[in-house]
């Protein structure tokens, strides 16, 4: 089994940070399902130390999700620091700065990707939050900003105290176009002596056993492949269960009442039943209805719409 830092995992298929998609209930379902690890949505950190309340309310974990992680994101080590001191981020086991985000206005700021740029700055992040907090410390990257750099900037990173490492095979300028290069994740995992997990482009559990096989990565981390296919993890680990998608769908957002007003989750649920519906009878029909929906009501006919496809 895969462990970062002193944290055991309970499988080594772990579930990406997404903004506006890994909330709550989908890190429910995908824990319930076999995930061995879910990463809370990337949060700021002078969010945190501004105190902002929305950002907050992210910090809400899952019955289930132990170990845990939060995903940070900025470019200031003070800001890093101070948040890694606050009391609300005790409960999680690994801070994980993320160091991937091509979104124009992160970068823009010089956080997310482009901090691969600035390599310096980027390991003063990573020592602010281990001498902010006590807990392993991991990072998010991608082969590069405009072309490769990530074995030389993985090695960086180890030598400044990360216990693991996630790299996504395409450059911030290649966003999310093109195919995700495997190879230059097998690079890493050859320049460093932590974990590497491998991501991009896994669509399917056969994807995972290629990409294992292909570059020697310690696991692997599903993103868009996961969204509406929670289940997914359940197929990869050959976790035994019984999938209800309404009862899934409905848990869902009885988690998300927790935290998020009716329309936020109307919103963000809409994101989730496109993925389920994907490759169903009659999804261009359900998915237009799914875009047309304004109440939750309508989410939950939809979801019953879904589960008898």
């Amino acid at each position: 089994m895969v462990k970062i830092g002193n944290v055991e995992l309970s499988s080594n298929i772990l579930l990406a940070p997404m903004a506006g998609v890994s909330d709550l209930g989908f890190r429910y379902l995908a824990r319930k399902y076999g995930a061995g690890l879910t990463y809370t949505e990337m949060i700021s950190v002078k969010a945190l130390c501004f105190g902002n309340r929305r950002t907050f309310d992210l910090l809400a974990l899952a019955e289930n999700e132990s170990p845990s992680a939060i995903q940070l994101f900025g470019s200031d080590p003070e800001a890093f620091y101070n948040a890694c001191r606050l009391p609300e981020l005790q409960k999680f086991d690994i801070i994980d700065i993320n160091m991937g985000c091509p979104v124009r206005k992160v970068v823009s700021r010089g956080e997310g990707s482009a901090l691969m740029k600035t390599p310096t700055l980027a390991t003063e992040i990573v020592k602010a939050c281990l001498e902010g907090s006590n807990k392993p410390v991991t990072i998010k990257h991608r082969s590069g900003y405009d072309h490769e750099t990530a074995p030389e900037f993985a090695s960086l990173m180890e030598k400044a105290g990360v216990s693991a490492i996630t790299v996504h095979g395409r450059t911030r300028e290649q966003m999310y176009t093109g195919a995700a290069d495997w190879e230059v994740i097998k690079r890493v995992k050859q320049a460093v002596r932590v974990p590497v997990f491998g991501n991009g482009d896994i669509k399917t559990a056969s994807d995972v056993k290629e990409m294992i096989q292909q570059t020697g990565c310690d696991g692997v981390m599903l993103a868009r492949g996961a969204i509406g296919n929670p289940s997914i993890f359940a197929e990869i680990t050959g976790k035994q269960v019984d999938i209800d998608i309404f009862s899934d769908i409905m848990t869902h957002i009885n988690l998300l009442k927790s935290t998020t007003h009716e329309e936020a989750i109307v919103g963000l649920m809409k994101c989730h039943l496109m993925g389920h519906v994907k490759g169903k009878v009659g999804a261009r029909d359900v998915r237009f209805s799914v875009g047309a929906a304004k109440t939750l009501d309508d989410i939950i006919e939809i979801a019953k719409r879904i589960a008898e496809c």
